[in-house]
């Protein structure tokens, strides 16, 4: 690259000016894509651990075993018969667990 030597030179104190103006720069760039977040908005959706639910009712529907499921003896979860890997001494054991 060329350097043209005629050219005034700045000091110190001016490159450390126009330093700090980039940076100011580069700053406000980053942050005007920031997504402003309602912290009261936030707080209103979050549930704390052992927080009271007693007046909250179930929505979903819970149906009982059907008679082409099983329960599987290590994981607890009841699976359709085709997950069924094998019967174990203690029960049937699906093929997530063997």
């Amino acid at each position: 690259m060329a350097t043209d030597y005629d050219t005034p030179r700045k000091t110190d104190e001016e490159l450390a000016e126009e330093s700090l103006q980039e940076l100011k720069a580069q700053r406000a760039e980053k942050n005007s894509g920031a997504i402003d977040i309602d912290e009261t908005e936030a707080a209103e959706n979050l549930e704390l651990p052992g927080a009271d639910l007693s007046d909250e009712s179930l929505t979903i529907r819970v149906l009982p075993k059907q008679a082409d499921e099983f329960t599987c003896t290590k994981c607890f979860l009841v699976h359709h018969r085709s997950q069924l890997d094998h019967e174990g001494s203690t029960g049937p054991v699906c093929s997530d667990c063997s």
